[in-house]
């Protein structure tokens, strides 16, 4: 197929094509998930013969993949022997003023950040943020988007900080043969991180002020009612579906607790109604209420919930609908979501205002707040089980701290001083580190599963084989040529050029996916002009992390759409004035530090 050409390119080269362009295409406006999408491609460049079976299955075997692999034990480590649960205890402090708050915010988070993994950090403190933000009497979004700004600009500095870093690292090695420092990114970063900062601070007012989902639930007598069976009522002995007090005009029936005190969670239409049940409904109360006329309940004395006083058999929990889930567009009365997790939805909130009509017929969309009624214990098993499509951000887990504690930060340094010191390549590092972290038992091998995020090392072994694929099949090199005939032979002119296009990607798409597809053609125009590959590589690695504009292509603006009650529009306020200003500024600092000629 090699040697039939359309347009001077092969018919494999146009197979490539057409599958990167699907990816970018089913990322932006499906909800398949990321990692299907990206197996589904690496698929169809194997069966057609544009990669063989062993450049297919080399990208998984690749530094990048290796190295999170490991870094997902470090973490794991980390969590678990309490040392990142000392840093959110200790390192934010008590700020007494917005102003003081977003400094104190911001410095420490980009420096965890290149450390930790940006999308890590921010996970970690959504909720001290939160805390913070009552503390200041103000609006958790005006910090939780420096949070998201703090961590992608710090890890900006490492290798380890972003994925895509660790991607143009590995494509680099692959072409060069050469071996990039953990901190090889680290005087450009630093820079951009400065005036990120500064940026943030100055702009502050950018920044929408979004009432709190949280605050919609803050006294749950608001959408939780509960009614009495009176013993001699006519529903006694029926069906909740046939009585007619399932589904009620207003609201939901979400549980029934016996005369016996046996709850019942969630409610199944066929459950039979007993004499001296309670029946708790969620949903607009007023109208709830006319049951107490229409089916002769009685009012109980008082209400079952309360968010400060939660009764010890059930809890309340709140969780955010993430990117790309499949609970996007569908409500609970079309899916099994609540009998599977056996979880009762009370309420919903949507841009920080409690979503009006019955809670379990309401269409969820991305970053929706759930308040769910959960069982007592088992919650490290619903979060794993739906970490897809939920997110959990009032999980509490306190380590306790002692000698492994301080084993974990011991062997974090040394991984970076070993690495940062050429004694050891950054995979053997971390691979060495991760296998301490097992053998002193700072974290145990069972629970190390539940840290690991095999989807994203799916889509970066996958990556790696779509850039070997583009450069192998001379797509490259054409597109290459192409940028020069259009640009001239001006090195700095090819440079902002396809930064700029890179960053603009790289807002609607993963920028894993955007380094992956960009580098090939970046190093290639390198060497077709003589240049020092260097600047490019870094200018790339740099541009496609400039993605601020939408919560798409930010990892950590997706983490905080939900928690922060943010509209898709809110990032682009103060989102653009960034993208554009540090693509300004990393193209005359990376300029500065690297030649273009050797």
């Amino acid at each position: 197929m090699d040697s039939v050409l359309f347009f001077g390119l092969s018919a494999h080269a146009w197979i490539t094509i057409v599958t990167v362009l699907s990816i970018f295409f089913v990322m932006a406006r499906t909800r398949i998930p990321a990692e299907i999408a990206f197996l589904g491609a690496l698929t169809i460049l194997l069966v057609t013969g544009v990669v063989s079976e062993e450049e297919g299955m080399a990208g998984f075997g690749s530094e990048p993949v290796v190295v999170h692999a490991a870094f997902f034990v470090i973490i794991a480590g980390l969590m678990q022997s309490g040392v990142l649960y000392w840093l959110t205890k200790h390192v934010l402090g008590d700020p007494k003023n917005y102003h003081r708050a977003i400094v104190k915010l911001m410095v420490p988070m980009s420096l965890l950040a290149a450390l930790l993994n940006s999308v890590n950090v921010v996970a970690l403190f959504i909720d001290a943020v939160k805390i913070w933000s009552r503390k200041l009497n103000i609006a958790p979004s005006k910090l939780l988007l420096p949070l998201s700004y703090a961590a992608t600009l710090g890890g900006m500095c490492t290798l380890l900080g972003n994925s895509s870093n660790l991607i143009i690292s590995g494509l680099y090695m692959h072409q060069s043969g050469h071996t990039m420092n953990l901190f090889e990114p680290l005087l450009p970063g630093m820079i951009l991180t400065i005036v990120g900062v500064l940026l943030v601070i100055l702009l502050q007012n950018f920044i929408p002020p979004r009432d709190s989902a949280e605050q919609s639930f803050e006294t749950t007598s608001d959408y939780t009612v509960e009614l009495l069976v009176p013993t001699d009522n006519p529903a006694v002995g029926e069906t909740v579906e046939s009585a007619g007090l399932m589904q009620v005009k207003g609201g939901t029936l979400v549980e029934i607790v016996r005369f016996d005190k046996e709850i019942i969670m969630p409610v199944k239409k066929d459950e039979w109604i007993l004499g001296g049940d309670r029946l708790i409904y969620a949903g607009q109360i007023n109208e709830i209420l006319e049951l107490k006329r229409t089916h002769g309940l009685a009012a109980a004395d008082r209400h079952v919930w309360s968010i400060n006083d939660i009764d010890s058999k059930r809890k309340m929990r709140t969780a955010y609908v993430s990117f790309g889930s499949e609970l996007i567009g569908t409500s609970m009365t079309q899916c099994d979501f609540e009998q599977k997790n056996d979880v009762a939805l009370v309420a919903v909130a949507r841009q920080g205002k409690r979503v009006n009509g019955q809670p379990r017929e309401i269409r969820l969309q991305a970053g929706d707040t759930l308040l769910l009624e959960c069982p007592p214990k088992d919650d490290e098993k619903l979060e794993q089980n739906n970490r897809r499509s939920l997110t959990f951000f009032d999980s509490h887990f306190v380590p306790h701290l002692g000698l492994r504690t301080i084993y974990s930060a011991i062997i974090l340094v040394l991984m970076f001083l070993l690495s940062s010191f050429h004694v050891l390549p950054l995979m053997a590092t971390t691979m060495l580190a991760a296998g301490a972290m097992l053998l002193l038992k700072c974290c145990r091998m069972e629970r190390v599963v539940k840290y690991i995020e095999w989807e994203l090392l799916l889509i970066l072994g996958t990556t790696v084989v779509f850039s070997v694929a583009i450069t192998k099949t001379g797509i490259a090199d054409v597109i290459a040529h192409g940028v020069l005939d259009l640009c001239g032979s001006n090195p700095y002119v090819v440079m902002v050029v396809m930064c700029l296009l890179a960053s603009i990607v790289s807002e609607f798409v993963s920028d894993v996916g955007s380094a992956a597809v960009f580098f090939p053609i970046m190093y290639q125009q390198a060497v077709l002009m003589g240049c020092n590959p260097m600047p490019f590589v870094m200018s790339l690695m740099l541009s496609v992390t400039i993605s601020f504009a939408s919560p798409i292509g930010s990892s950590t603006h997706m983490l905080i759409y939900g928690p922060g009650s943010f509209h898709f529009t809110d990032f682009a306020r103060l989102g653009v004035v960034m993208h554009i200003v540090l693509l300004v500024v990393m193209l005359v600092i990376v300029n500065l530090i690297y030649p273009l000629y050797l």
